[in-house]
C-alpha cells in the first residue's frame, strides 16, 4: 500500500513538471522581423519576392548565354536573392526600430547597445538636466571616453563641457570625444550614432580601456546622490510628483 502511494506521488510529481519551452528556430525570428517590417511598410513583400525571383531569373538567364546547365545558375541566383532578401530585411528593421524610438528619452542609450566589442557603455545617463531632461551618456574603448549627448544643441553644450571636466580630472591623459546625437547642425541622427562612435580614431590600448571604466564608474557612484530630485536615471523619465514635491 505504501509502495501504491509512493509511486502515485512520483507520478504526481512528474505531471505537476512544467513542460520544455519549444527551442526557438532562426526562421522564428526572421518571421517575427518580417511581420514588424510589413506593419510598417506593406510593400516589403513584393520588393522581397522581387529580388529572389529576379536573383533566380537572371541566374537561369546568365546559364543559358554561357551554354551551361540554367537550372544550376538558377539555383545560385535563389541563394544570392534570399541572401540579398536577407540583408534588405535587416537594413529596414533596423530603420523602423530607429524611427520609433527616436526623440524618446533613453533613445541614446539603446543606440550605444548595439556596438557590442572592445566598448564598456553606461546603460544610465552620466549626467541628467532636470529642467529639460538633457542627458549624457558615456562609452569607453579605445578611442577614448565617448561622451554623447541627447537633446536640442543649443542647450546640451554647456552640460557636455560640464562632464568632460569631470572626466579629465579622473582621467586626465585620456581623450575625451564630445558627440550630440539629434538632427541639428553639428549632430549626429540617431541611426547613425554607433557608427559615429566606432569610426573614432584608437588611441588607448585595449588593456587600458576596462581601468578607465572603473576609475570613472567609481567617479559616477560617488556623484550619485546628489542627481536632481524628480528624475529617474534607470528609465530616463521625471517624476512628476517628486519635481513638485509632494
Amino acid at each position: 500500500m505504501a509502495r501504491k502511494t509512493s509511486e502515485a506521488a512520483d507520478g504526481g510529481a512528474k505531471a505537476a513538471k512544467p513542460p520544455k519551452e519549444k527551442k526557438r528556430r532562426w526562421y522564428h525570428q526572421v518571421w517575427e522581423i518580417y511581420t514588424m517590417v510589413r506593419k510598417e511598410q506593406p510593400s516589403i513583400t513584393w520588393l522581397l519576392l522581387l529580388i529572389i525571383i529576379g536573383a533566380a531569373a537572371l541566374g537561369a538567364l546568365v546559364g543559358i548565354l554561357i551554354s551551361y546547365p540554367w537550372g544550376i545558375t538558377a539555383f545560385m541566383g535563389l541563394a544570392f536573392g534570399l541572401m540579398g532578401g536577407m540583408i534588405l530585411l535587416g537594413r529596414r528593421a533596423e530603420f523602423f526600430a530607429y524611427k520609433r524610438i527616436e526623440g524618446q528619452p533613453g533613445a541614446v542609450s539603446a543606440a550605444l547597445g548595439t556596438i557590442k566589442r572592445g566598448w564598456n557603455i553606461e546603460e544610465e545617463p552620466v549626467a541628467v538636466d532636470p529642467r529639460h531632461q538633457d542627458m549624457v551618456f558615456r562609452a569607453v574603448g579605445r578611442p577614448g571616453v565617448v561622451l554623447v549627448s541627447e537633446g536640442p544643441a543649443h542647450r546640451v553644450g554647456k552640460l557636455l563641457e560640464s562632464e568632460k571636466k569631470k572626466v579629465a580630472r579622473v582621467v586626465p591623459n585620456v581623450p575625451v570625444i564630445l558627440i550630440q546625437e539629434g538632427r541639428g547642425e553639428g549632430q549626429v541622427p540617431l541611426p547613425q550614432l554607433a557608427k559615429a562612435v566606432r569610426k573614432q580614431k584608437k588611441s588607448l590600448a585595449s588593456g587600458v580601456v576596462p581601468e578607465v571604466s572603473k576609475r570613472l564608474r567609481a567617479l559616477h557612484h560617488m556623484n550619485r546622490l546628489p542627481v536632481p530630485k524628480g528624475i529617474d536615471p534607470m528609465k530616463a523619465r521625471p517624476d512628476r510628483k517628486a519635481a513638485r514635491g509632494r
